[in-house]
């Protein structure tokens, strides 16, 4: 017999998709179990769960598997009803950062692995691309969200802030694996942002620790990408 709001979070520790789920469940104060899939052996239970994408994260609540982690964090927003929110109570506000979600996943994280493809004029270029996209970011954040930045310490983290600092607050890894791709100098707003970020207690618990994150990014990209 299942478990009244029984919470499984299927993931990887090194994904910063999976990582997004952890922190909201820690941000709502959901309890949950955690397992920890080798996507070179997935298991059963994923393959069970997850039968179109085969990926992680899958939040398994009460039996019934939710996939894709921008959708779980919604999934989660809604179904735990609580404070603090995650999205913001308005319908407009709420596209609106759906909208810099999405353009956050699909045009900037998108442009890390030319980055890590490519060397020389090749890797100037796509880190310039990054830039580029990241300043449109900023400047974008900036005027639909005002009031909200520069993030301060000690704040609740939302939507943004968990899509955003499970990704960026990695930085220092990539820096040291692959190349430096922004900085202070060239995007002040965002630096402010994730250095914020970085500091959050909730934060800090939830992203890989950074030696064992450098390991595995020199595993995953440097033999494969000479």
């Amino acid at each position: 017999m299942e478990k009244q709001n029984e919470v499984v979070l299927f993931g990887t520790w090194a994904s910063a998709f999976c990582k997004r789920v952890e922190l909201a469940l820690k941000i709502k104060g959901i309890p949950y179990e955690y397992v920890e899939e080798d996507l070179t052996n997935k298991s059963v239970s994923l393959l069970h769960y997850n039968p179109v994408h085969k990926k992680v994260p899958v939040l398994v609540h009460n039996g019934r598997p939710i996939s894709e982690s921008l959708v779980i964090l919604e999934y989660i927003d809604e179904c735990w009803n609580n404070t603090p929110k995650l999205l913001p109570e308005g319908p407009y506000q709420r596209a609106k950062v759906r909208f810099w979600v999405n353009f956050f996943d699909h045009q900037i994280m998108a442009r890390l692995l030319p980055i890590i493809m490519t060397r020389g004029e090749e890797r100037e270029k796509a880190i310039k691309e990054f830039n580029e996209l990241l300043k449109v970011f900023e400047e974008g954040i900036n005027k639909d969200f005002p009031e909200e930045f520069p993030f301060l310490e000690g704040k609740t983290l939302k939507y943004l802030d968990i899509v955003v600092g499970t990704a960026l607050c990695n930085y220092e890894a990539f820096h040291e694996v692959v190349d430096v791709v922004f900085s202070h100098e060239k995007n002040p707003v965002i630096m402010a942002w994730v250095k914020a970020l970085k500091n959050h207690p909730l934060m800090k618990e939830t992203l890989p620790p950074h030696d064992k994150f450098v390991d595995k990014m020199r595993e995953k990209y440097l033999g494969q990408y000479p």
